[in-house]
């Protein structure tokens, strides 16, 4: 494997030519002014290298589309930093509680640490392609007034989303932080958490806080509370925020890992749910899933607490990119060389890899695939 890829053929990869060609109807279909990937990743530590493999790919796929259609691309790194940092429960309901990175480092230390993790990778892939690029936190993204307004348009017609949200409970969670200071705990199911519109405008949310009771929130498209939505619920907003309306607009592509696929079926329909047609959807990339020899996504959680094994042929620095024996620089190389095997046949791009897989792929120093038939 360390000179050759050999792909299985698929479906999907059969009927392309070039991987980028997933994303050909949507362009066509309504001619952007420019488009802009969005890569989403949580900031719960230090990246390992499935992160990082969509993060490159993402720059090198925005680097295939600007060539082939005379588009400009951008990069928008979306850091969604109301990851979970400690969890708590209540001892008298077992109710668990949350409090987010967001809450419980503050806005410099969470620049800080994005500066320190993720942005001398992402400013090394600018540069090798001339990929431009910007990183927005979702404590950010939250507090814009076009988000808050999306979210607040959307009140009305959460109803008939809701089960896609939540399949399994019908009430998509919304967790607004005990405003006391130093606080900023939130229930982590929104078991007591009520929302109230009060007019296009306002909505006023009631919560209950570990440590100081009962407490409510005035939200408007300007000021209010801190919006902690769960994932598909986030997704869902986040996605009727970005909906552009090309020609002469901007087109936005959500790159995920391969894992996301299944519950990006849940968001579509939700979208639909509340208006939006097919040709509305937002445009979507699924990339390479990094997995265990059992299968299953490459979790450092769970290899951390002990609940999974490290996978044979996984090297520390895949785990911990920090850890890399040389340079951003040289990481950033091997990356965009790994990319290029990857996007050089659909069957190699639409597929998973074994942890150890990418290891001999990111580190050999000469690789080329073998060609489709």
């Amino acid at each position: 494997m360390t000179t050759h890829l050999v792909s299985p053929n698929t479906v999907l990869a059969n009927a392309l030519l070039r991987a980028e060609d997933v994303l050909t109807p949507r362009i066509l279909a309504t001619p952007p002014a420019r488009m802009v990937l969005v890569v989403g990743t949580q900031i719960n530590g230090a990246p390992h290298i499935g992160t990082s493999l969509v993060q490159s790919l993402a720059f090198a796929m925005a680097a295939r589309l600007r060539d082939r259609f005379g588009i400009p691309t951008e990069i928008l790194f979306s850091a969604l930093d109301n990851a979970p940092y400690e969890l708590a429960t209540d001892p008298t309901n077992g109710h668990r509680y949350q409090r987010a990175y967001a809450q419980a480092l503050g806005e410099q230390a969470l620049t800080d640490l994005v500066n320190a993790l993720y942005q001398p990778l992402f400013t090394a892939l600018s540069r090798r392609l001339g990929i431009p690029h910007r990183v927005e936190t979702y404590t950010q993204q939250q507090a814009s007034e076009h988000f808050r307004r999306t979210w607040l348009r959307l009140l009305p017609r959460l109803d008939a989303a809701r089960w896609w949200l939540a399949p399994s409970t019908g009430t998509p969670h919304l967790r607004i932080p005990c405003p006391h200071t130093s606080c900023g705990w939130a229930e982590k199911h929104a078991e007591h958490t009520r929302v109230h519109l009060a007019d296009r405008e306002e909505a006023t949310v009631a919560a209950v806080c570990l440590h100081h009771g009962p407490y409510r929130t005035t939200v408007t498209p300007t000021a209010g509370g801190y919006l902690d939505l769960a994932t598909l619920y986030r997704n869902l907003v986040k996605e009727l925020a970005l909906t552009g309306t090309p020609p002469h607009g901007t087109l936005y592509v959500m790159v995920k890992g391969g894992d996301w696929i299944f519950g990006s079926l849940l968001v579509d329909e939700a979208l639909q749910a509340v208006g939006l047609t097919r040709a509305q959807l937002p445009a979507r990339l699924f990339c390479p899933q990094v997995v265990t020899d059992t299968g299953a996504k490459l979790s450092k959680s769970l290899i951390r607490e002990g609940r999974a094994p490290l996978p044979e042929g996984t090297a520390d620095w895949m785990l911990d990119t920090r850890h890399w024996p040389g340079t951003i620089t040289e990481y950033a190389d091997q990356l965009l060389a790994m990319a290029k095997t990857l996007l050089s046949d659909p069957r190699h791009f639409f597929r998973s890899y074994s942890a150890a897989g990418i290891g001999r792929l990111i580190t050999a120093p000469a690789r080329r695939s073998v060609p489709a038939p």
